[in-house]
């Protein structure tokens, strides 16, 4: 009986052994996001999805997108001509996409409201990728029958700016671009980290608001989003920076204006152009003190149509974002330096 109890005992120490190994030998780019090499190919873990790229499978040379974000990472890695299709053009805000559509080298195949299956289904794509949409789950399994790989890669919800970024490794590995899609890593993440060192210099740490009202609901960030991280990443203090939450937290106006009485900066105030046009929509605004005497900011600076690359290289470009938020707050600091994606709000 002992002997029995000393080889099971053996046994689940091997597992465990084993387990760790295993567990070991997928490289996290964030906790959302693992990968693992091998001379047989890649495998990726996503979520709760796994998946399983042979070798003669890469790199992918007709890829098809439903997501302008996702496209943010090709175009940073100059894979653009790999690309054979995408989804709502008119949300996509590179210029060499929309040359490749208009030369007939990328198909348009529908939109959110209604993809063209069958026109995916007759490019023969070898593979998909876009965010995981629980009502598309249909639509997916139907490729998936007609043998098109369907990738889900959810950027959006990762709430780290430099986890986000380093998406770009995956879709280096994935289209043949590993070295341009690692210096490119690098580059940002240099960028970022003196960034974020240099707007330490600042002797003062603004308090912060953002986002805007819908109807009666004022969807802040939570404390642990990456707008949350960006404010303090560029040293300033953010109004729900106690706040643990890693994604939208609802508030009242009357709760908002109760904590914003010292605020300084309220950034991300949706599209607006101006502050009649925030009156317009809601005129409780007006009695806000940084409505009055502080400045307003929108992600406008690069508005093209109904594309906006704050959502597509803005994506990507982590070191960007928090320059411009870094120019706002602290406009000593890079006082010579013009805002990429923010614009203020007069």
């Amino acid at each position: 009986m002992k002997f029995l109890f000393f080889i099971t005992l053996l046994s689940m120490i091997a597992c465990n052994q084993e387990s760790k190994k295993n567990a070991a030998d997928f490289i996290a780019l964030s906790e959302r996001l693992q990968y693992q090499e091998s001379n047989e190919g890649l495998k990726l873990k996503s979520g709760k999805f796994s998946y399983d790229f042979r070798a003669n499978q890469l790199p992918f040379k007709r890829a098809v997108f439903l997501n302008a974000s996702l496209l943010g990472y090709v175009s940073e890695i100059k894979a653009e001509n790999a690309v054979a299709g995408v989804a709502s053009p008119e949300y996509i805000y590179s210029e060499k996409i929309h040359n490749l559509i208009k030369q007939g080298k990328i198909q348009n195949v529908g939109n959110e409201q209604k993809y063209d299956v069958e026109k995916i289904i007759s490019m023969k794509p070898d593979v998909i990728f876009t965010n995981y949409i629980a009502s598309f789950e249909n639509t997916y399994q139907l490729l998936k029958t007609n043998g098109i790989q369907v990738v889900f890669l959810d950027e959006y919800m990762e709430q780290k700016p430099l986890e986000k970024t380093a998406y770009i490794k995956i879709f280096g590995k994935l289209f043949g671009k590993v070295e341009t899609a690692k210096k490119r890593y690098r580059d940002i993440e240099k960028n970022y980290n003196q960034l974020k060192k240099l707007a330490l210099k600042a002797t003062a740490r603004p308090k912060v608001l953002a986002n805007e009202m819908y109807g009666d609901v004022w969807y802040l960030p939570g404390g642990k989003t990456f707008t949350a991280h960006y404010i303090s990443d560029a040293n300033a203090e953010y109004i729900l920076k106690n706040n643990t939450a890693e994604n939208a937290v609802t508030m009242s106006f009357e709760e908002v204006y109760a904590q914003s009485g010292t605020v300084q900066y309220w950034i991300n105030a949706g599209n607006h152009t101006s502050k009649k046009e925030l009156l317009g929509i809601n005129p409780f605004y007006a009695k806000l003190e940084v409505f009055n005497k502080g400045k307003i900011y929108a992600v406008t600076a690069k508005e093209k149509g109904k594309s906006n690359d704050f959502f597509e290289s803005g994506v990507v470009r982590a070191d960007l974002v928090l320059k411009d938020y870094i120019r706002i707050f602290h406009p000593e600091i890079l006082q010579n330096d013009p805002l990429t994606y923010m614009k203020e709000i007069q």
